[in-house]
């Protein structure tokens, strides 16, 4: 077979064609070149962009093969999502490549603002020597605001934080005990700038954000506020700016980013007061090595079928960051329940409780499902035929979302019809800072088992001597118990013994099991790949 063909339109750094490997056919073309990217894109599997190559609608109806586009940065405004949309083609970018450098920029703008580096550098490179002119202020004990709690918000409050700042912040879709977790407070925007001595914005650019900070917010804000914005132009609006500057409505701004871009020719460039910076967020050698790597993994991800967790237009779109631990425990749970159910379940229910249902949680459907027949089929399932494998076998699947949980923070629920009508249930959920996975019920029976790569599970009579008569066959056998739990509906009723094992349990030591306790049911669950 001949490899997939990945086109390299524009110069990316040497560990992106790295991290793509030996199994493609690797070309490079100057995607800047319409004539030269044209037919290059023909007949490929896959195109790796930065910002100067378009990906629109005549590129993609060129492209007959095309399976993937990706940008290798976080901004996408040179391909045409929708048109790819319409394509079938996906669209993967790397969302967190630049964080770090931005977080790590905006801390830079704001200490450059409140010490006047840009006019004191100018003023040195002239020959003047004034020191008295430029007399700062320092970040320490002072309030700092951060305008959007997301990613890059988190790090530069976690860096300010350091400085010795008290860090508060308007963000309406953080909830404030996710926030008090990071020492920050949560406060509405017109109490950050009734108290804030710096701000910093992070969000993203939409209908809603442009111009949020305008001249009514300047006028409430501390006229010693110094003003960094590092996100999106437009955001702030800069005739505001230019205006509170000049009159001393606030002190200082740094500023990355403008409403049009490139942006040589400001009235804010003028002022002694404005430190700036053409786009230099993500100019950093670690973000361009680490955008492109991560893009190298979704093109591996997407040609070989599986789920691409930074896909944006395909597959449900970018998974949240608090959904992502839930995947792998998912399709654990998938695997559990197909093994000790014992069959294709004629219909299952993924249900979500908690709070990551205030995300979008659809991913999780396609991991229990790629759980639930990974290990009964004989093709590599994937959580691109995960669903048509579940069409195929007539299985109804519904994914059933309550963010309501009173027992756990957050619930992951299989629940399937099996053929003769019974139920049949196996729950997990995340707990503590390092989300460990727990095994928490098993068809009615509460459990606490952490679902390791090998599993045993047995139903049976309640009645002395049976967890005694497992452990010593088990130990006869040479397989060492790692963890039990021992559940029952009701004393003298229905007993469940639940292990996790350091080896698989051999089959004729679980008929072993089963003669010597009666047992209705024994299964082993292997999780190893």
């Amino acid at each position: 077979m001949s490899k997939p063909v990945v086109l390299i339109a524009e110069e990316l750094s040497p560990a992106t064609v790295e991290a793509l490997g030996p199994d493609f056919e690797i070309r490079n073309c100057n995607g800047a070149d319409r004539a030269e990217l044209l037919p290059a894109i023909a007949d490929v599997d896959a195109v790796l962009v930065r910002s100067a190559t378009q990906i629109d609608a005549e590129a993609l109806a060129a492209a007959t093969r095309l399976k993937i586009v990706a940008r290798a940065g976080v901004g996408l405004d040179n391909v045409d999502v929708k048109a790819a949309t319409q394509a079938g083609v996906m669209v993967v970018n790397a969302p967190t490549s630049n964080i770090v450098s931005a977080a790590e920029l905006a801390v830079a703008l704001m200490l450059a603002a409140a010490r006047h580096v840009s006019p004191a550098h100018a003023a040195l490179r002239n020959g003047e020597w004034k020191r008295s002119k430029y007399t700062g202020i320092e970040l320490y004990e002072k309030t700092a605001g951060i305008v959007g709690l997301g990613r890059i918000g988190v790090l530069v409050a976690q860096r300010l934080s350091a400085f010795g700042m008290n860090v508060i912040a308007y963000d309406p879709y953080v909830q404030a005990g996710r926030a008090a977790q990071m020492g920050v407070r949560m406060v509405s925007l017109e109490e950050l700038l009734a108290e804030a001595d710096f701000m910093s914005v992070h969000l993203p650019k939409t209908p809603e954000t442009v111009g949020l900070i305008g001249a009514e917010q300047l006028k409430a804000a501390k006229s010693s506020l110094v003003l960094v914005n590092a996100a999106r132009g437009g955001i702030v609006d800069e005739a505001a700016l230019y205006d509170a500057l000049k009159t001393g409505e606030i002190a200082a701004a740094g500023l990355d980013v403008f409403a049009k871009e490139p942006c040589t020719d400001s009235p804010l460039f003028e002022l002694e007061n404005v430190v700036a910076t053409p786009h230099l967020g993500a100019s950093t050698d670690e973000a361009q090595e680490k955008a492109g790597i991560a893009v190298a993994k979704s093109v591996r991800l997407a040609l070989s079928g599986e789920l691409v967790p930074d896909a944006v237009n395909v597959q449900g779109g970018v998974i949240a960051e608090d959904v992502r631990p839930g995947i792998p425990l998912t399709e654990k749970l998938g695997r559990i329940f197909t093994s000790l159910a014992g069959e294709v379940a004629q219909s299952i229910d993924v249900e979500v409780r908690g709070e990551i249902t205030e995300f979008d949680v659809k991913v999780l459907e396609l991991a229990a499902l790629k759980g639930v027949f990974a290990d009964i089929v004989e093709e590599q399932v994937s959580y691109v035929n995960a669903p048509l494998l579940a069409a195929e076998r007539g299985t109804a699947v519904r994914l059933v979302t309550d963010p309501e949980s009173p027992d756990h923070r957050n619930l992951i629920t299989i629940r399937g019809t099996l053929a003769d009508g019974t139920q049949f249930s196996v729950s997990g959920t995340l707990v503590g800072i390092n989300q460990r996975e727990r095994l928490v019920e098993v068809n009615g029976f509460l459990v606490d088992l952490e679902p390791t790569d090998h599993l045993a599970f047995f139903r049976y009579e309640d009645r002395p001597g049976m967890v005694g008569t497992v452990g010593q066959i088990l130990g006869d056998a040479g397989v060492n118990i790692a963890g039990m739990q021992v559940a029952r509906d009701a004393k003298g009723g229905k007993a469940l013994v639940a292990l996790s094992v350091d080896s698989a349990v051999p089959g004729d030591v679980l008929e072993q099991i089963r003669s010597a306790i009666d047992a209705e049911t024994v299964r082993g669950v292997d999780l190893t790949e």
